[in-house]
């Protein structure tokens, strides 16, 4: 606020007889007005609708479907096992999370560097389940000016039915929202059964219903303001486009001075421009923006008022593209330049990783090996004078199948090992633990510490044999 505003605001306080702090503060806090989107169709609306449908049918599909008797995507986190698409995951693989969140992070960094919001205007989960909100909304209470002559109509059983019927829905498929997020941590399957027989525990209800008053709140009540108040998105958005980034503009040189005419009226012998002044772009956009003033951080890119626009345009016989995407540079004329540094230095580094992310989980074994040595002695002494030490193996079978292993201690001369349990077999996605207790004659060992070798090798496959070093401590 400028130093005239202020100065404006404390007068009409001083005038009101309010206290000055009550006054300013609601000079800097406007209340907020609920936005109608009116519906469009258009390129753009279906491609936003697809994205509604693959992303969404994808979310609620996909607990529902195993992979050899195991949900295909189910983080067990009880038994710290993550299965993905018929993949165990550990936490030992850890690794693999961070890469997924830098490809994340860059694939931001390169789409919005390219043509800014992509992510908000179809893919946000916010975006998403608020189209899915809107369309129930359409669907009960009508198209815009319905739903806002029902909003200032008195409260009467009839409005009482309909904003009841509309909650009601919101409320269902927000909550089956949540029990499929929480289908995602446990056997959605059995999730179902213990739900309907009230069966589930405190945890799981606490999620479901967690994750389905986050979404009833956010896509049903809050909707803009997510974008414009609690996404930090918004804010460093600017940070990562420049010039040449496409972004929805306005032509204002093209549409200015905007205003009302007949449909075929030449705007040139009126001193027009192309807009119309219909403000069918402003009831369109599902955060009231009007693209018209510029470019503005409240902007998700959902393109929809392109596609008003471009209607408009198509009805009163004028050159569609009046709202479009382009970049700053070429609405003032100057040549595109969508291949820059920034966006091939993006690309690069985003294929390398995922290339690399794609080729470390191929040539991933499905076996590890932890060897832990006894903590309480160093060493200990046989019957027959050998040294002893003793160690826990840990063998993880990180596959689909049941697995026997074989182990073998290499290192030193003379060295013999014993085993609590000869057959190394292991279940699939389980951990045994496995005392062993190396020996070896003291004449063999010419320092305090040597290094050893275990080696587990799969029976009946080859190819699959892993190794872990350890230390033998003798007395000198």
């Amino acid at each position: 606020m400028s130093e005239s505003s202020n100065k404006e605001a404390v007068s009409k306080v001083a005038k009101s007889g309010l206290p000055a702090s009550t006054d300013v503060e609601s000079s800097l806090y406007a209340k907020r007005e609920k936005i109608y989107p009116r519906e469009v169709h258009g390129l753009f609306a279906a491609l936003r609708v697809s994205g509604v449908l693959v992303l969404l049918g994808l979310y609620y599909i996909i607990p529902w479907l195993e992979w050899e008797g195991t949900q295909l995507v189910l983080f067990d986190l009880p038994n710290r096992k993550f299965h993905i698409f018929g993949i165990i995951f550990w936490p030992q693989d850890f690794f693999y999370l961070a890469l997924l969140l830098i490809i994340a992070a860059l694939s931001l960094f390169f789409f919005t560097a390219l043509a800014g919001r992509l992510w908000c205007g179809y893919a946000c989960p916010q975006t998403v389940w608020t189209e899915v909100f809107l369309w129930i909304e359409r669907k009960i209470e009508g198209d815009r000016p319905r739903q806002m002559k029902l909003d200032k109509a008195p409260w009467t059983f009839n409005k009482f039915r309909i904003k009841a019927t509309k909650h009601f829905i919101w409320i269902i498929f927000s909550l089956y929202t949540g029990l499929t997020f929480v289908g995602y941590f446990s056997p959605l399957r059995e999730l179902v059964g213990n739900a309907f027989s009230f069966n589930l525990g405190p945890w799981e209800w606490f999620w479901i219903i967690f994750y389905g008053f986050a979404t009833y709140g956010n896509a049903g009540w809050l909707r803009e303001q997510v974008c414009t108040y609690m996404c930090p998105y918004a804010r460093f958005q600017s940070a990562m486009i420049d010039n040449d980034t496409l972004v929805i503009s306005y032509d204002t040189a093209r549409g200015e001075s905007r205003g009302k005419r007949k449909k075929g009226a030449d705007p040139k012998n009126q001193g027009l421009g192309d807009c119309i002044d219909c403000t069918i772009c402003v009831q369109v956009c599902p955060t009231g923006i009007d693209i018209r003033d510029g470019l503005q951080y409240d902007c998700i890119a959902c393109a929809a008022c392109i596609d008003a626009c471009d209607d408009v345009m198509d009805k009163m016989g004028y050159e569609k593209g009046l709202i479009r995407y382009t970049t700053e540079n070429m609405l003032h004329g100057s040549t595109a330049h969508f291949i820059r540094p920034r966006i091939i230095v993006y690309g690069i580094i985003l294929l390398a990783i995922i290339a690399s992310t794609f080729y470390a989980i191929s040539i991933r074994e499905p076996l590890a090996m932890d060897v832990l040595r006894d903590r309480n002695s160093l060493y200990r002494e046989t019957n027959k004078g050998w040294i002893e030490n003793v160690y826990i193996v840990k063998v993880m079978n990180m596959d689909n199948v049941t697995r026997r292993y074989h182990l073998t201690v290499v290192g030193l001369e003379g060295l013999s090992f014993d085993m609590d349990r000869q057959d190394i077999e292991v279940a699939a996605g389980s951990v045994i633990e496995i005392p062993v207790r190396a020996m070896v004659d003291p004449e063999n060992l010419d320092k305090r510490s040597s290094e050893i070798q275990f080696k587990l090798q799969a029976d009946h496959q080859i190819d699959l044999v892993i190794s872990e070093e350890a230390r033998f401590i003798g007395p000198r």
